[in-house]
C-alpha cells in the first residue's frame, strides 16, 4: 500500500512538472536560446547515459549543483577517497558550469555525472546507472523524486553543509505539506548553523538526524599566497603588475559601473560576471576593455573582462584589493572567503544574506570590511593608498578562517558511519 501511494505521488509531481514546463515554455525556451544554454547534454538530463563500472566498495553520489557547491566539497572528496575501508565516490552536477568545473577538479580520479530532470523516470534512470549506496546533497538541494526513490531503493539520504536561508524557508514553508515528507527522508543532516538546523527540523526533518558540523567552505580554502598560472593570466591580459589592481569577482550586470565610477585614478579593474551571459553586458559598459577570450593585441586598458569560467581564484591572486560581487545589486551577494584565504583584502556591499554565516564570523573577527554603494569608493581609496592596512585586514580574515576549520573531517565520518 505504501509503495502505491509513492508511485502514486510520483505520478501526480511528474505532472506538476509537465504542466508547469509546457507553460512556461516560452520563458524558459527563449532564456535557453538567447543564452546558449540549449545546447546541453539533452540526454544525461533525461538521466540517460553509459552505466558506471561495477562498484568493488560502497559507493556515493554527491551532488553538487554548480561551481560554489563542486568548489566546496574538494576537502571532502579527498577524505571520503582515503577512508579506510575505501568509499567510491561520484560527483552529480546540474548546470553546464558546474559540470565543467567538477570535470576539471575531479575528473581524473572520480567519475563526474550530470545531475538528470526530477522526473520519475530520469531519476530511476540515473538511479540504475550509478548504483550508488548514498546520495549526497550538498547544501540542500531536495527534490521529491529525488528523494523518494532513493529512500525506496535503500539509499541512505544525508545534507552535507547544509543550508536553510530565510527566504527559501519562507519558499518552502507555503508548501510544507508537499515538502515535509521530502525532508523526513533525510538520513542525517549536518547543518552549518543552529539557525539552519532548526529550519530543517521545522520542515520535518528529524531532530535526532540534524547536527550542526559548521561550513565545509572554510575547509576547503587553501591558505596560499600564490596561485598556478596567475602570472600568464596576467600577461595574457596585459595586466600592468605595477599598477593597483582590484578584481570583482562574481558580479551582476550593473555593479561594473559602480565600480568603474568608484575606482580611483590610476586603478586597474578586473571584472568576473557570475554568469557567463552577463559577459557581452558588461564588456559594453567597460568600454575598450580587455576581455580573456580574445586576442589582446597591442591594446592598452584599465579595465579587464574575464569572460572563461575557472579562473578567477587566478585572478583573485593578482589583487590588491577584491570586491566580492553580487552584494551591490539585487541579488543576495557572492561567498567571500576564497580571496581572504588567498591573503587579499577584501571588501563586501550590503547584500550578503545568502552567506550569513561566513559574513557573521568575518565580521566579528574583523577579516572584512563591509561597506554601502556611497562607501566603495573611499574604501577602495584608502586601502589602496595603505598597503599595511590591507596586510592587516587579510590577516584578520586568515585567522578567521583558521578558526573555524574542521567541519569536513566531521562530514566525512557521519558519512563513513551511516554507510556502515
Amino acid at each position: 500500500m505504501k509503495g502505491m501511494i509513492s508511485v502514486l505521488l510520483a505520478w501526480c509531481m511528474d505532472a506538476c512538472y509537465f504542466i508547469g514546463a509546457v507553460l512556461l515554455s516560452p520563458v524558459w525556451l527563449t532564456r535557453m536560446l538567447r543564452t546558449g544554454k540549449i545546447r546541453t547534454d539533452w540526454r544525461a538530463r533525461f538521466g540517460m547515459g553509459q552505466a558506471l563500472s561495477a562498484k568493488r566498495c560502497s559507493r556515493v553520489v554527491l551532488y553538487a549543483v554548480s561551481v560554489g557547491e563542486t568548489n566546496a566539497i574538494r576537502g571532502l572528496v579527498a577524505e571520503l577517497s582515503a577512508s579506510t575501508p575505501p568509499v567510491e565516490v561520484v560527483i552529480a552536477a546540474q548546470t553546464d558550469t558546474g559540470f565543467r568545473r567538477a570535470t576539471e577538479l575531479y575528473g581524473a580520479q572520480h567519475a563526474v555525472v550530470r545531475w538528470p530532470f526530477d522526473f520519475s523516470c530520469c531519476m530511476r534512470r540515473f538511479y540504475t546507472r550509478v548504483n550508488a549506496d548514498a546520495l549526497v546533497l550538498v547544501e540542500l538541494e531536495l527534490w521529491p523524486n529525488a528523494t523518494s526513490i532513493a529512500a525506496r531503493r535503500g539509499m541512505k539520504i544525508i545534507v552535507v553543509n547544509g543550508r536553510l536561508s530565510a527566504r527559501s524557508f519562507r519558499r518552502y514553508c507555503r508548501v510544507s505539506a508537499m515538502v515535509r515528507p521530502m525532508f523526513a527522508r533525510v538520513a542525517q543532516v549536518l547543518a552549518q548553523t543552529q539557525e539552519y538546523a532548526t529550519r530543517f527540523v521545522a520542515l520535518g526533518a528529524a531532530q535526532d538526524r540534524v547536527v550542526v558540523s559548521g561550513t565545509m567552505k572554510w575547509d576547503s580554502v587553501a591558505l596560499e599566497n600564490s596561485v598556478a598560472g596567475a602570472d600568464a593570466l596576467a600577461l595574457a591580459l596585459g595586466i600592468d603588475r605595477t599598477r593597483p589592481l582590484v578584481v570583482a569577482g562574481s558580479t551582476e550586470p550593473g555593479e561594473e559601473l559602480l565600480l568603474r565610477n568608484a575606482l580611483p585614478r590610476g586603478t586597474q579593474l578586473l571584472i568576473a560576471p557570475r554568469k557567463p551571459e552577463w559577459f557581452d553586458g558588461v564588456a559594453r559598459n567597460l568600454e575598450g576593455c580587455v576581455r580573456r577570450s580574445q586576442p589582446q593585441g597591442q591594446r592598452a586598458s584599465d579595465f579587464y573582462l574575464l569572460d572563461t569560467i575557472g579562473e578567477l581564484r587566478m585572478a583573485y591572486s593578482l589583487a590588491d584589493v577584491v570586491v566580492i560581487g553580487r552584494s551591490f545589486g539585487v541579488l543576495h551577494g557572492s561567498d567571500p572567503i576564497e580571496p581572504i584565504g588567498l591573503g587579499k583584502a577584501t571588501v563586501i556591499g550590503p547584500r550578503a544574506g545568502d552567506f550569513k554565516e561566513s559574513m557573521d564570523a568575518l565580521l566579528e573577527g574583523q577579516g572584512i570590511e563591509q561597506v554601502t554603494h556611497e562607501a566603495l569608493a573611499v574604501t577602495l581609496s584608502r586601502l589602496l593608498g595603505d598597503r599595511a592596512a590591507r596586510s592587516a585586514l587579510a590577516a584578520r580574515g586568515r585567522a578567521v578562517i583558521e578558526s573555524k576549520q574542521g567541519a569536513t573531517r566531521m562530514t566525512a565520518e557521519a558519512i563513513r558511519a551511516l554507510l556502515r
